[in-house]
C-alpha cells in the first residue's frame, strides 16, 4: 500500500494572511470556479532602521555565515552523494520505468444505462485515475498552495529546503524538519520501499531531491501534477481526487466546488488525524488553513476564501457515506461472483485492473421491487408470519435480468437478509404444474380434454397417493384449462402419472430448471405439486418460454466490459434461443394462465392475478405454509415472486400464493407498466404492442365445448348442451406434434358358424348408439333402470366385480346400462348426453361413483343383458333405491336465464313414512359453496306440477349472474337424498317483457 506522505515542515499559518507576490501560474490559466483577485495584493510597508551602517555590516556578516554553511553543507551533500551515486543510478532506473507506480485502479459495476454505480471491488483502494483536465483548477491550486507554492518554478526540489536539511543533520545528527516539495512527495512514493520512506536522513534527502531533479528533466509539471494528484492518499480508501471526491461527496472530481476543493486538499498532510468522519473539527481548521494559503499565493480573495469557508460541507451531515456503496446488493454479489468466471478476466484484472462492468439491471425496475415487497411484508407481518421476499424480473425474449430482490432487508440478519431467495431453492408449489401441463400436451393433450376431479387413489410404487384439493373439496368433471386456470391438485397428479416423472423433469431442464436433476426415483407423483425444490430465477426462466412462444433463454447479468480506457474486453454473447417446446403448447398455456374467467371458481374475479392489461400468472403454496409464489407474465416481461420465511419456519396456516406473493407481483407489474421508459426497456421490433395479450400462432383453430358444469343428469341428446364456450384446437401437422396414437381395430361381429346347426347359431348384436358429439360428450342410446333392473344387472357383474384388484372400490349401482340397437325400443330407453369417463378403469370406477352421487352424467360404461328388462321407470327422475324417492326439476332447464317471478316445475314422489319434506334451494356461482333456502318446506308429494316459486326479482337478495337452483328431499332422520341440481343465470328483467 502507498505510504501516505507527511509534511514535516508546513509552516504555521495566520487567517487571512496574505503576500505581496502571487504564486507563478501556468499558461493561459484560467480557473473555473473563482477568479483570483485582479492585482497583486499591495506591499507591505517596511519600518526604517535609524542606521543604514550597521544594518549593512550586520547583513555582509549574515551572507558570510550563510554562505559558509551552504558551502558546508554542499560539500557534504556531495560527498554523500558520491558515496551512493551507483544506488541513485538504480532508483533513477526504477523512476524511468514507473515500476513503482501504483497502477491499481478500482473495478466499477455499473447499472445498465452505465450512470449508476452499483459497487466498486476494492482490495488496496480505492482509485479511478482522471486526466488534469478532468481536474478543477481549484483543488490544483489549494494543493499547490499547501504542498509546494513553487511547484511551477522549482526544478523538482527546493535547494533552500536541501540546505536547510543539510545544516539541521550537521548540527543535530538528524533531520528534523521536511519541506518536501510535490515532485519530491511523488518519487518518495514510486521509488522508495515503506521503511525508506519513513527515514529522516540526509541520504534519504539527497536521493529524493536528486531524482525529483530527474524527473523534472523527463516530465512536464502538469504530467507530474496528474500523476501526483491521482496517486496521493485521502484517506478511507480514497486514493487519488477521483476516488476521493467520490467517497467524500459521491460526486466526480470534475463538479468539486471550491470549498470542496479546499476541503480535500487538506487531507492528504496526515488523512488519520484530519479524518472529517472521526475528526471534522480538525479537518475544518485545516481548510481554513488550506484556504489561507491560497490567500496568501494569490488565488483566492480574502472574501472569496471566506465564502469558500461557510460553504458546504459545514458539517460531517454534508459527507457522503465511507461505507462502500453496494446497490441492489444481491443482483451485484451476484454480478462480482459470476466475474470471477468470465473466461480472459483475471482475478487480478478485478481486483486492480479498473474494469467497467456494464449490467443489465433497471435500477427504477429494481427500487420498485425494493419499495413494493418491504410494503407488502409489513403490512401482512403479523397476520401472516411472514417476514421476508423476493422478486426477480426478466425479459423473456433476451434473459436480461432487469430486477433481483433476494430479500426485503439485505443488511437484516434477523430475517437472514443476505441470503440471496432467488437464487435459493425452496419448493414451488403449484406453480410446477404448467410444466406437467406442456409435458402432457405435447403427449397429445388439449385445453378441452375431460379430466375428472373425485377422490383419486394413485399408487407410487412404495403406498398409495391420495391428493386432495386446496379447498378441500372435489369438483367432477372439469377441462384440462379449468383445472389448470383453477390449480386443482387431483388432475395434475393424474397428468403427471400419464406424463411419467421422469417427462416432467425432462421437460423441467428443457426449460432450465436444474435444481431438481434428472434421478426419477428422488421423487413421487407429488412433483407436479411442488414436490422438489427450485429456484426463483429457474422458474422465471422457465416461464419465459411460455412468454417468448417456446424458446429457451439464460439469465444475463453483465452485458460487457471494459478497460480503463474504453477498450471492450467482453461482450455477452447473443443467445441462439433454441425452440424447446412447439410454440402453439406454449401460446395455450399462456392463454390457459391469462384466462381471468376459468380460474375465477378458484381465484375469484377479482383477485391479485387480474392486471389493467392481459397478463398470465400461477400461484403456489406449500401444503406447510413455508412457501408462497406467484410466477406472471406478459409476452414481454417474466416476474417470480416468493414469499416466505427464509428460516423456513412456516407461514401463519392458510396463508397462500393468491395472498402472500400474488399481492407483491401484482402491484410490482402494475408499477413497471406505468414507467415512463418502459417502452423502450421491454418492447422491440417484432413484438406484439407493450399491453396486449398472447398471439395465437398457426396451427391453431377454435371450436365450441360444452361447459360440463351445465350438464345435470339426466339429458337428453336432443336438448343439447346448455352452455358452450369456444376452446383452441391444434390443427395441422407440425414437428413437435406427437406420435399418433395407434387406432384399435373393432373387434369383428361373430358370424354364423355354416357348420353349425340352426338351432346353435349366435345372435348377431349390432354395436349401440355411442357417439361423441363435440369433445368429451357423448350422446348414448341408454335405459334408465328401475330398481329390479338394477338388481338384476349388479348380480350379473358379481363376478366381474369380485375380480376387480382389492384396492379398487366396489363400483356403485348403475343407474343406465347402453342400449343395443335390438331392444331400443324399450319402455324407459333415451338417446342422453354423456361426458366421457377417464381411460384408467380405476379411476372410471371412482369418477362413476362420484358422478352417480353428485347427478353428473358420466358414460355408463356397461352394456344392457339381452333378457327380459321388465318394467321401466321415467328417465328424467332421480330415484332413491333406499326409499322408492322420485325426483326432478323439469323447469327452468339447464343454462335457462330467469328473472321476475319464475315457477319451478318438477316431481317430488316420495313414501311420508321416508321422507319428512322437501324443499328448494339456491346457491350462488357455479359451484356453490353455500345454499338459502326459498319458499316454505313441503309434505305433500307432487307430480308434474309446481314445487316452489322463486323471486328472481329479488335483486338485494339474487344479484344478476350464476346460480344453481336444487330439489332436496329430506329424510325422517334428518339426513337428505342426493340434491336434483340445474344451473341457472339470473338476469334483470328485459324491458320488452311486459312486466
Amino acid at each position: 500500500m502507498v505510504e501516505e506522505p507527511t509534511h514535516e515542515n508546513e509552516p504555521a499559518i495566520e487567517p487571512h494572511q496574505q503576500t505581496t507576490q502571487r504564486a507563478p501560474m501556468p499558461p493561459n490559466y484560467q480557473p473555473d470556479y473563482y477568479q483570483p483577485i485582479a492585482e497583486a495584493p499591495p506591499p507591505r510597508k517596511r519600518r526604517r532602521k535609524g542606521r543604514w551602517g550597521c544594518f549593512k555590516s550586520g547583513l555582509a556578516i549574515t551572507a558570510m555565515v550563510l554562505a559558509a554553511l551552504v558551502g558546508s553543507g554542499l560539500v557534504i551533500a556531495l560527498m554523500i552523494y558520491n558515496s551512493m551515486k551507483d544506488e541513485v543510478a538504480e532508483d533513477i532506473a526504477t523512476l524511468e520505468s514507473m515500476e513503482g507506480v501504483e497502477d491499481f485502479e478500482t473495478t466499477r459495476i455499473l447499472d445498465r444505462s452505465g450512470t449508476v454505480e452499483l459497487y466498486q471491488v476494492i482490495t488496496e483502494g480505492r482509485r479511478t485515475e482522471v486526466p488534469i483536465e478532468q481536474i478543477p483548477f481549484s483543488l490544483r491550486w489549494a494543493t499547490i498552495a499547501t504542498e509546494d507554492d513553487t511547484f511551477y518554478e522549482n526544478p523538482g526540489f527546493d535547494p533552500a529546503s536541501i540546505t536547510r536539511a543539510a545544516i539541521q543533520w550537521q548540527q543535530e545528527g538528524e533531520i528534523v524538519s521536511g519541506g518536501s516539495t510535490i515532485t519530491q512527495q511523488l518519487v518518495k512514493m514510486i521509488v522508495f520501499e515503506p521503511e525508506e520512506r519513513l527515514e529522516q536522513t540526509l541520504r534519504r534527502k539527497l536521493k529524493e531531491a536528486a531524482l525529483a531533479y530527474v524527473m523534472t528533466r523527463e516530465y512536464s509539471k502538469d504530467e507530474i501534477l496528474e500523476l501526483y494528484l491521482n496517486q496521493i492518499p485521502y484517506g478511507n480508501l480514497a486514493y487519488g481526487i477521483e476516488a476521493a471526491a467520490q467517497t467524500y461527496f459521491d460526486k466526480p472530481a470534475r463538479d468539486l466546488t471550491v470549498a470542496e476543493a479546499s476541503f480535500l486538499a487538506g487531507l492528504p498532510q496526515s488523512p488519520a488525524t484530519y479524518d472529517p468522519y472521526s475528526n471534522f473539527a480538525g479537518a475544518k481548521v485545516r481548510q481554513r488553513q488550506v484556504l489561507d494559503l491560497m490567500v496568501r499565493h494569490g488565488y483566492l480573495s480574502i472574501a472569496q476564501a471566506d465564502e469558500a469557508f461557510n460553504q458546504p460541507p459545514t458539517s460531517v451531515s454534508d459527507l457522503a457515506s465511507p461505507n462502500i456503496s453496494l446497490l441492489a446488493p444481491h443482483f451485484t454479489v451476484e454480478v462480482r461472483r459470476q466475474l470471477g468466471e468470465i473466461p480472459g478476466i483475471e482475478p487480478d484484472m478485478i481486483e486492480r485492473g479498473g474494469l467497467v462492468v456494464y449490467t443489465t439491471i433497471d435500477m427504477d425496475m429494481q427500487a420498485l421491487a425494493e419499495q413494493i415487497a418491504a410494503e407488502q411484508v409489513a403490512a401482512v407481518r403479523d397476520e401472516y408470519n411472514l417476514t421476508n421476499a423476493a422478486i426477480i424480473a426478466l425479459n423473456p425474449h433476451t434473459g436480461e435480468v432487469l430486477a433481483m430482490l433476494g430479500s426485503v432487508d439485505y443488511a437484516n440478519d434477523e430475517i437472514d437478509g443476505a441470503v440471496n431467495n432467488t437464487l435459493s431453492a425452496h419448493q414451488p408449489g403449484s406453480t410446477m404444474k404448467p410444466i406437467t401441463y406442456a409435458a402432457a400436451m405435447e403427449q397429445g393433450w388439449n385445453p378441452s380434454d375431460v379430466l375428472w376431479d373425485v377422490p383419486m387413489v394413485y399408487d407410487t410404487g412404495v403406498g398409495a397417493y391420495e391428493p386432495v384439493n386446496y379447498d378441500e373439496r372435489f369438483h367432477g368433471p372439469v377441462r384440462l384449462r379449468d383445472a389448470l386456470a383453477n390449480s386443482y391438485n387431483i388432475p395434475a397428479v393424474t397428468l403427471a402419472r400419464e406424463v411419467g416423472v421422469p417427462g416432467i423433469l425432462e421437460m423441467s431442464s428443457r426449460l432450465g430448471i436444474e435444481s431438481l436433476g434428472d434421478d426419477a426415483s428422488l421423487y413421487g407423483l407429488s412433483l407436479t405439486l411442488g414436490g422438489g425444490e427450485v429456484e426463483p430465477i429457474e422458474m422465471a426462466t422457465a416461464f419465459s418460454a411460455f412468454a417468448n412462444g417456446g424458446k429457451a433463454i439464460e439469465p444475463i447479468y453483465i452485458t460487457r466490459i471494459t478497460d480503463d480506457e474504453g477498450n471492450v474486453l467482453y461482450e455477452t454473447p447473443s443467445q441462439t434461443q433454441e425452440q424447446v417446446i412447439d410454440p402453439r403448447i406454449a401460446f395455450m398455456i399462456s392463454d390457459i394462465l391469462s384466462d381471468n374467467t376459468a380460474r375465477t371458481p378458484a381465484m375469484g374475479a377479482e383477485s391479485a392475478l387480474l392486471l389493467d392489461f392481459p397478463a398470465a400468472a400461477k400461484t403456489g403454496t406449500t401444503n406447510d405454509y413455508r412457501d408462497n409464489w406467484t410466477v406472471g407474465y406478459t409476452p414481454h416481461l417474466v416476474v417470480a415472486v416468493w414469499a416466505g420465511n427464509t428460516d423456513n419456519t412456516p407461514m401463519a396456516e392458510g396463508t397462500s400464493g393468491l395472498t402472500g406473493a400474488a399481492p407483491i407481483w401484482h402491484d410490482y407489474m402494475t408499477a413497471v407498466y406505468a414507467l415512463p421508459h418502459i417502452d423502450s426497456l421491454i418492447g422491440g421490433e417484432g413484438l406484439p404492442p407493450l399491453r396486449s395479450g398472447f398471439s395465437a400462432p398457426q396451427g391453431l383453430e377454435k371450436q365450441p365445448v360444452c361447459v360440463l358444469s351445465s350438464l345435470r343428469d339426466p339429458r337428453l341428446a336432443e336438448e343439447g348442451c346448455p352452455l358452450e364456450r369456444d376452446e383452441w384446437f391444434r390443427i395441422g401437422t407440425s414437428e413437435w406434434d406427437p406420435e399418433p396414437t395407434p387406432t384399435l381395430e373393432p373387434t369383428p361381429s361373430p358370424t354364423p358358424d355354416e357348420e353349425a346347426d340352426e338351432g346353435d347359431e349366435e345372435e348377431e348384436h349390432l354395436p349401440p348408439l355411442h357417439e361423441e358429439v363435440s369433445e368429451g360428450l357423448w350422446q348414448i342410446s341408454v335405459l334408465a333402470m328401475n330398481e329390479d333392473q338394477q338388481a338384476a344387472l349388479v348380480e350379473l357383474m358379481a363376478d366381474s366385480w369380485d375380480a376387480l384388484p382389492d384396492d379398487l372400490p366396489t363400483p356403485a349401482t348403475p343407474k343406465y346400462c347402453v342400449m343395443s340397437a335390438d331392444i331400443e325400443d324399450v319402455e324407459g330407453a333415451a338417446v342422453q348426453l354423456f361426458i366421457s369417463a377417464p381411460d384408467d378403469e380405476g379411476d372410471a370406477i371412482r369418477a362413476r361413483n362420484w358422478a352417480l352421487a353428485n347427478g353428473i352424467p358420466i358414460e355408463p360404461g356397461i352394456l344392457c343383458p339381452t333378457e327380459d328388462l321388465g318394467d321401466t321407470i321415467p328417465a328424467d327422475l332421480f330415484v332413491d333405491a333406499d326409499t322408492g324417492s322420485m325426483y326432478a326439476i323439469d323447469d327452468p332447464n339447464p343454462g335457462d336465464e330467469v328473472y321476475g317471478i319464475h315457477p319451478i316445475i318438477g316431481t317430488a314422489i316420495f313414501d311420508p313414512a321416508e321422507i319428512q319434506y322437501y324443499k328448494l334451494e339456491i346457491g350462488p356461482g357455479e359451484f356453490p359453496t353455500e345454499w338459502i333456502t326459498f319458499g316454505g318446506v313441503h309434505t305433500e308429494p307432487v307430480e308434474d306440477g309446481v314445487l316452489e316459486e322463486l323471486h328472481a326479482d329479488a335483486s338485494d337478495v339474487f344479484p344478476p349472474g350464476p346460480y344453481v337452483v336444487r330439489l332436496v328431499l329430506v329424510r325422517q332422520d334428518s339426513n337428505y337424498l342426493t340434491p336434483f341440481t340445474v344451473p341457472i343465470t339470473i338476469v334483470p328483467v328485459p324491458e320488452d317483457s311486459g312486466e
